[in-house]
């Protein structure tokens, strides 16, 4: 089976790489084009690009340019791929590269993106995470050791001009019903920051202006942060343009279901190997809208959790009906406040829920009015015994909080 390695340089800028793109356009140029069955190896930077550093401070978080990010290594086609078909990837293996052993969570300041708690968190905050081999640990969240699923936070294929049509039509009708939100709705193209790979010239400035950003999943698949997608998963993306144009990048060491912190994972730069293969006409033999996932069948074995209710509810008592977002909101403010009677600030806790291995469920959707959405934290992550007792919650030893950054006036 043939190999294919399409290699990076940390030391450079991802500008400096025409391997790498952050932007989704039909034209960007292929990299490479390879026959089914080959296998991959391809190095990611972290999604920033090298924005953030391991040290105490927030600021580069508070910082980070959105509109730069995310940078990812490919395009890659398939030789045979059709749009129609099915692109089958198999994730082999990824990791950190070997001298940078450390990842990030960040907390991105609601001035710049926010996150899913952003009322409640509204300024930047970072967490710098060591790993040790599968497993992680952090000198800003004392007290919890766990092992890391390590994924691509972001996969797809190149999309069609007729589906970025779409995709900037109805994001951009969004964004016209409350153009001013802080923070915003959608993200529209912006071509003063977009690096289009190998384009160049006029095409590449008149592909910007159109290009799509990355931030959200798509019919293609995209920004999906399925925290499962580990070695031993499969993925099965539908082919908008001919040799089907596969990038990935945005690794993360581990993550919580719904990466709710935004930049909520633990991200990584490294490495991803990957083996590709067609289905013709899988499309239309499938139904196929969005991408198809199949987990791994390797999972770390936590058997042990609390589970954490949310119902559609707000925290000033308005009702809600069936509103699945505000439930699973609820659960991680509960979960949050919880984990603060054992001495964690709401933000170290925030940071547990991002970036450790927690499950997200909608356990229930049709008893009106409330949804039940359910967090369930593994207790066995933690140094000491989180379950209620009769003798009520032990404080752990006192620690700093996350390096937090103020928003810049």
């Amino acid at each position: 089976m043939s190999e294919t390695t399409i290699k990076i340089d940390l030391s450079k800028s991802p500008g400096e790489h025409d391997n790498i793109h952050n932007r989704w356009h039909p034209d960007i140029p292929m990299i490479t084009t390879v026959e089914p069955g080959t296998e991959l190896t391809l190095e990611c930077m972290d999604w920033t690009g090298g924005q953030v550093s391991n040290n105490d401070s927030a600021e580069d978080v508070r910082d980070v340019d959105l509109s730069e990010v995310h940078y990812l290594t490919g395009p890659i086609g398939v030789k045979g791929a059709e749009p129609g078909d099915l692109l089958v990837v198999d994730i082999l293996d990824l990791g950190a590269f070997e001298n940078e052993q450390w990842g990030f969570n960040g907390m991105f300041a609601q001035e710049n993106g926010g996150g899913f708690l952003t009322d409640l968190y509204p300024e930047a905050r970072k967490s710098i995470w060591d790993f040790h081999g599968i497993y992680a640990n952090s000198r800003h969240v004392p007290g919890v050791n766990f092992a890391g699923i390590m994924h691509p936070g972001l996969i797809g294929c190149l999309p069609s001009k007729e589906l970025l049509e779409e995709w900037n039509r109805r994001e951009q009708e969004l964004i016209d019903t409350d153009p001013h939100r802080v923070p915003e709705l959608a993200t529209a193209p912006y071509a003063p920051t977009a690096h289009m790979g190998r384009m160049t010239g006029a095409k590449a400035k008149e592909a910007a202006a159109e290009a799509a950003r990355t931030v959200p999943p798509r019919e293609h698949g995209g920004n999906c942060d399925i925290k499962d997608l580990t070695k031993g998963s499969r993925v099965f993306f539908p082919v908008y343009v001919p040799e089907a144009g596969l990038s990935m990048g945005d690794l993360h060491f581990s993550q919580g279901d719904g990466e709710i912190t935004f930049c909520g994972a633990i991200e990584m730069a490294g490495w991803i190997r990957v083996r590709v293969n067609l289905i013709k006409d899988g499309v239309r033999k499938y139904a196929v809208r969005n991408p198809i996932f199949q987990p791994s069948t390797l999972q770390p074995e936590y058997k042990k959790h609390l589970i954490f209710e949310g119902i559609s509810v707000t925290d000033s008592g308005k009702q809600h009906y069936l509103d699945a977002h505000l439930a699973y909101r609820q659960a991680c403010v509960n979960a949050i406040e919880y984990l603060k009677q054992f001495g964690y600030s709401g933000a170290q806790g925030y940071a547990i829920l991002g970036t450790a291995p927690v499950q997200g469920h909608i356990s229930g959707i049709v008893d009106i009015p409330n949804a039940c959405a359910t967090l369930f934290l593994p207790t066995e992550i933690f140094d000491f015994d989180i379950n209620p007792t009769t003798e009520g919650p032990i404080k752990m030893a006192p620690a700093d909080d996350i390096p937090t950054a103020p928003w810049k006036g």
